[in-house]
């Protein structure tokens, strides 16, 4: 099976190995994981060196020095994914936002689907209880509605960023094509996947809070994402199944 999981890293020293520990302790035989560490100043870089070493042949740390970003840590972690062998690549949050519980259920399910979504917005997903009435409608509204109606995707958790993907599906898609560096980069990614003809399931996950931390998705970072649907919809739009890159 030789999963990997990506995991991104910005400031994350106090949360990397404790997650790192809980991949492991899944028991899933031969996962790997990958932490894409994009020159955190906390030290996050040396702590996963560290990892390495406790965990040779099983942790792995890829030291970015390009531009930071979500996205292009991401396209980077895939692609060191795909050139290690990797039949199925989870990504994830470092900040247990996103439950490593999910992951069994996630490659139990994608022999038969392309990508597998972990979702707040289907029925049974859940978001943090201190999230308040008016934040879950602005999230809710701003994936399952403004995106869609956008973009005329199905997948109603469009800034999802818990998937496992099968090496075909990440092949197919060409990750030269994805231009997102921060969050929007999930919504391209979707949308990509979609206008390909992928087979999608999203499956409900309970997303809390950080624990540990500060969060990076500021209003600021919120409203950016939100008006370069357009922009993704405009590159990608004309995309058919025939686009796929032949494996």
């Amino acid at each position: 099976m030789n999963p990997v999981v990506v995991v991104p890293t910005y400031n994350e020293a106090e949360n990397v190995t404790p997650m790192v520990e809980a991949l492991l302790a899944l028991g899933i035989p031969d996962l790997g994981v990958l932490i894409v560490d994009d020159e955190s100043p906390d030290g996050t870089g040396a702590i996963a060196d560290d990892l390495v070493a406790q965990h040779p042949n099983r942790v792995h740390v890829l030291h970015r020095t390009g531009p930071r970003g979500l996205g292009v840590a991401y396209v980077d972690g895939f692609r060191w994914a795909l050139a290690h062998g990797a039949d199925y690549v989870v990504q994830m949050d470092c900040d247990f936002s996103h439950s490593p519980e999910y992951i069994p259920q996630f490659l139990a399910q994608i022999p038969n689907h392309d990508v597998v979504v972990g979702s707040r917005y289907v029925r049974g997903g859940q978001t943090d209880e201190g999230w308040g009435r008016g934040r879950w409608l602005l999230s809710w509204w701003a994936n399952s509605i403004y995106t869609r109606l956008i973009l005329g995707v199905e997948t109603k958790d469009t800034t999802a960023g818990f998937k496992c993907w099968r090496r075909e599906t990440l092949h197919g898609i060409d990750l030269s094509r994805i231009h997102s560096q921060g969050y929007i980069f999930q919504v391209e990614m979707a949308y990509i996947t979609e206008r390909l003809g992928y087979r999608v399931l999203e499956i409900p996950i309970y997303f809390p809070d950080r624990q540990v931390g500060r969060s990076k998705m500021s209003m600021s970072v919120k409203i950016e994402a939100a008006m370069r649907v357009w922009q993704v919809r405009q590159r990608h739009h004309r995309l058919r199944p025939a686009d796929r890159i032949p494996v």
